[in-house]
């Protein structure tokens, strides 16, 4: 019985394109170690196979979100063999691994922010060049949408001209597991986003461009998370990665006193633990205020 590692990974059609290979390459390191060990194929693997493996892996040293990563791939592999018929027992089955270590998402400072969000869409286009101000109004779009809504980054790029509804300021999202949601809009993304769509989008059309592509790249292909990583390096004073826009998003309107659930639902999460990790960013940063303001601090 071979291993089926192309068919488990084209099976990951709801994944992110980051996870897609992340899985690829774990699982893939899972069986070249098999292989060495003797061990001919799936129904060959028990549960004490995966746990010597991730003792094997503390022994390289690897930091516990790296093992608990390979592992969460394990039991998706697995899994996915045991569904398929090709395994009678999943030997991945209530596996356990170490917790990752709990990081706290970096929130942008207001500077930062603020920065980040003002960029000049109103220059002339005759002193500026039209090919230049269109991709400013892109950017701009870009920018608001990440905080003001809280988009995933996957989410932004595979928006399409349709998702936007100006009218009842809100945009259509899909989501991890293709679920869909409804998400608001501030009044800059809205008016970014019509910026971008009646005054910008047209100059970096070319004839091959997908019709059902709301933001697109110099080269006129749908846009990116690698371009739009190459957008926030190119208009935050400090290195930006696309989630800390999310990341701030969520801890701003807990601080602002929105609940729990609510914010749950805008970022499109399935398991409200994961939107709690939200409540440890903003008691640390009332902790920072507390200490830095209170004379007995």
């Amino acid at each position: 019985m071979t291993w089926q590692l192309g068919a488990f990974v084209g099976s990951l059609s709801s994944a992110s394109p980051h996870t897609v290979t992340a899985y690829g390459h774990d699982v893939g390191e899972f069986l070249s170690w098999a292989e060495r060990a003797g061990i001919g194929g799936p129904a060959d693997v028990q549960r004490i196979t995966l746990r010597r493996y991730l003792a094997y892996l503390s022994t390289r040293r690897l930091a516990r979100r790296t093992i608990a990563r390979k592992a969460a791939a394990l039991r998706r592999y697995f899994g996915w063999l045991r569904r398929t018929g090709a395994i009678a027992v999943d030997p991945s089955k209530r596996l356990s691994a170490p917790r990752g270590d709990a990081r706290l998402p970096h929130v942008l400072r207001g500077s930062e922010l603020d920065q980040l969000l003002e960029i000049d869409t109103e220059s002339e286009p005759a002193a500026t060049g039209v090919m230049e101000t269109a991709v400013r109004r892109r950017d701009a779009a870009v920018t608001e949408l990440l905080y003001g809504s809280g988009l995933r980054v996957a989410e932004l790029c595979s928006l399409r001209p349709g998702d936007i509804d100006p009218a009842r300021r809100s945009v259509e999202v899909w989501g991890k597991g293709a679920k869909q949601r409804q998400v608001p809009m501030t009044e800059a993304s809205v008016a970014a986003v019509a910026a971008w769509t009646q005054e910008g989008r047209s100059h970096l059309r070319r004839a091959d461009s997908p019709d059902d592509a709301l933001f697109l790249n110099r080269r006129g292909h749908r846009l990116s998370p690698r371009d739009v990583r190459r957008i926030l390096d190119r208009h935050s004073p400090t290195p930006t990665h696309p989630h800390a826009l999310r990341h701030t998003f969520a801890t701003h309107l807990l601080d602002g006193g929105a609940d729990l659930r609510a914010v749950q639902e805008l970022l499109g999460h399935s398991d409200l633990a994961t939107t709690q990790l939200y409540t440890h960013v903003s008691k640390e940063r009332l902790l920072a205020v507390h200490q830095a303001t209170h004379p007995r601090a």
